[in-house]
């Protein structure tokens, strides 16, 4: 296990190089920053616009752009002159993420000296020894000039900083300005780290019947930098990315900010939907943040028990297929109507209802994926405790390539109030339904569907019988 150092560290910054800027550099912060937008994909994925203010010499120069992302893709970035694309042009980029640290520090001073500082305890004099830096593998490893030593007792003090180790994520542009003076420069680029989702609830009525619906947006940012008064937009859809072979490590999202009521609007783009947030907000490094997508009360829905079965018992002898078989519980709805009627973003839909002493208690949930305005949404919320089935084969007949069986479903219902089942059998094959104790419907080439009443606190019986050619 990798050991962490104890040590302290301190910088005697000779060089006058602190550690956002390199020798010869022109350093941009965000306090040049003028404006900042980010689109958002499915995919972990963010288009980022970085506009600054800076000043720049004509002819050749470097500019080093601070506090970008740590997550970008720096083969996407592109450094353009607001209003003037032909103005800057860049002939090498610079992506800096090695962070400076007490770790890496250490790391690049391996093969060189330092000084390791002592006070002494008695007279409180400091002392300093120089010392060769032989390794920090599971720990460090110093050479003096007459020994060699594993620990640290004292601080380590560093000549200079390397040029390579910067306190936050830069991009270094060297470029080429066909005019001085101060002017407004955009970095796009693409970033991990970035990436939003949509959660829903529904509160269910007392008849199961009305659901209010609401949904929000979550943004997460772990991308190493924050966004200020950005503006947010977010595209709905499956977007294909070519993943790139470069990665850059990822910290995980921290702490929650909500910004609700103002409501995201809506538009088609492409093939897929994206939404703008209605102002700017600020989107914090580690953060997750939740803005309202939609309030719908009042929606109407269909609660559905199904008992689903499968298509491997109808190619052989399979006497006993399960006394207590559990029914699924579905509740299905249009994104139609009231609120509805805006293509939905996929995401997870938690369901309540309330108690008989009116608290909401949680019922269920399930995923959706994007849905048009008009398309159904259908939801497994679980099981059905009270309402269970019992499935056996009563018959069953190799004819050479024609087979037939026969079945007994029995559904058994605990409540007091009637329900309705949907037994849903997919068979294989070409088939043909010979008998059976209740209508049936032929929803699909392979299924046979059947909806059956089971009285209060009683069963009912379904039995029938099919040929099936292979």
């Amino acid at each position: 296990m990798r050991r962490r150092l104890i040590f302290s560290l301190t910088l005697i910054a000779t060089m006058g190089v602190s550690p956002g800027a390199g020798p010869g550099e022109r350093v941009s912060t965000l306090a040049d920053q003028r404006a900042v937008g980010i689109t958002i994909y499915n995919a972990e994925l963010a288009l980022v616009r970085d506009r600054r203010h800076v000043a720049l010499p004509r002819g050749e120069s470097r500019l080093a752009l601070r506090d970008v992302s740590a997550r970008m893709q720096p083969e996407t970035a592109l450094l353009q002159s607001v209003g003037s694309p032909g103005r800057v042009s860049v002939f090498e980029q610079n992506f800096d993420y090695d962070l400076l640290s007490p770790q890496k520090l250490l790391e690049k001073y391996v093969g060189r000296d330092v000084d390791v500082v002592r006070i002494d305890p008695r007279t409180g004099l400091r002392h300093a020894e120089r010392a060769r830096v032989l390794s920090t593998n599971d720990g460090v490893v110093l050479r003096y000039a007459d020994r060699i030593e594993t620990s640290v007792n004292g601080t380590l003090s560093f000549p200079s900083l390397p040029p390579d180790l910067r306190d936050r994520p830069t991009l270094v542009s060297d470029l080429n300005n066909t005019a001085d003076g101060e002017q407004d420069v955009e970095l796009t680029y693409l970033s991990g780290g970035l990436s939003w989702k949509a959660d829903y609830t529904a509160l269910l009525s007392a008849n199961d019947d009305r659901v209010d619906l609401r949904g929000m947006i979550t943004l997460q940012n772990a991308s190493g930098t924050a966004y200020r008064d950005a503006a947010v937009q977010l595209v709905a859809g499956d977007v294909n990315v070519v993943s790139s072979e470069f990665k850059t490590a990822a910290s995980a999202p921290q702490g929650t900010a909500f910004n609700a009521r103002a409501r995201p609007s809506e538009q088609a783009l492409f093939e897929y939907h994206l939404y703008t947030l209605p102002r700017r907000t600020t989107v914090a490094d580690n953060q997750t943040k939740q803005v309202e997508l939609l309030t719908a009360p009042d929606v109407a829905v269909t609660k559905t028990l199904e008992l689903r079965g499968a298509g491997y018992y109808y190619r052989s002898s399979n006497a006993d297929l399960g006394t207590r078989l559990k029914v699924g519980t579905y509740v299905t709805f249009r994104n139609q109507g009231g609120a509805l009627g805006i293509p939905l973003p996929k995401g997870v839909v938690r369901v309540y209802k309330r108690d008989t002493s009116g608290t909401a208690q949680f019922v269920g949930s399930d995923s959706i994926d994007h849905t048009p305005k008009g398309e159904s949404i259908r939801m497994h919320l679980g099981d059905s405790f009270d309402v269970t089935a019992a499935k056996k084969q009563t018959d069953y007949r190799d004819l050479g390539s024609t087979y037939e069986s026969a079945y007994e479903i029995v559904l058994r219902n605990a409540k007091a109030t009637p329900q309705t089942v949907i037994v849903v059998e997919p068979i294989p094959g070409d088939w043909t339904m010979l008998s059976s104790s209740a209508p049936h419907q032929k929803t699909s080439s392979s299924t046979a569907t059947w909806s059956l009443r089971v009285p209060p606190e009683g069963s009912t019986t379904l039995t029938y019988r099919v040929r099936i050619k292979f």
